[in-house]
């Protein structure tokens, strides 16, 4: 073999060997990019399950504390409906006691005039006028009854009627249109606003 070739067939290897370490540097930086990007994807997945706790915790710190408050909001909506039934049993009580206590207070001038009607039966010998007395007691007592709803209950000529009637004796009656009709008032019956209070009791025709 000649120089000539022996030149060539180094510089053929010097060649090779250039390239092989060329691909074997450009193979050391594709490790290095693909450990880089895997490096950075465990960096991301890590930051994100980070992130992501976070994020858990803090709602349910904000699921706490609304807990909280709507628990606070139902001890003060008990509290203040606790107040508003004492308050209006209070009223209902004090409206009981007034009314009670205004009608009795409008029983007092009636009162008034017994007395001295009474006072006027001992000194007095004018029966007309003691009639006349009592007469306007009753006609007195009667209208402030029907200011406060309380009617007497109409009990002549009426068939009887057991919604605001109360039998107390059946007696026999040659007159059949008085079959089944109140013949006789025993205790006069009231209504107030249109309630009984007080059957009348009466005596019934057979």
């Amino acid at each position: 073999m000649d120089k000539n070739e022996e030149n060539k067939q180094d510089s053929t290897e010097k060649r090779v060997s250039e390239e092989q370490n060329v691909n074997k540097d450009n193979d050391m930086d594709s490790a290095n990019d693909i450990n880089e990007e895997v490096a950075d994807t465990n960096g991301n997945e890590g930051e994100t399950e980070i992130s992501e706790t976070d994020a858990l915790v803090a709602e349910i710190a904000e699921l706490k504390e609304k807990l909280e408050q709507a628990a606070k909001d139902k001890l003060l909506v008990m509290a203040d409906f606790d107040n508003y039934r004492k308050r209006t049993l209070k009223e209902k009580a004090d409206l009981i006691k007034s009314g009670g206590e205004e009608c009795l207070k409008s029983l007092l001038p009636i009162i008034d005039d017994f007395e001295r009607s009474i006072a006027a039966i001992n000194n007095s010998s004018d029966v007309e006028a003691l009639k006349e007395g009592v007469t306007h007691i009753y006609n007195k007592f009667n209208t402030y009854l029907n200011q406060h709803g309380i009617k007497p209950i109409k009990t002549e000529n009426s068939d009887f009627n057991t919604e605001y009637h109360e039998a107390v004796t059946m007696f026999p009656v040659e007159d059949p249109d008085k079959k089944g009709k109140v013949i006789d008032c025993v205790q006069k019956g009231y209504t107030m606003n249109d309630k009984v209070i007080r059957f009348a009791k009466v005596v019934v025709g057979e």
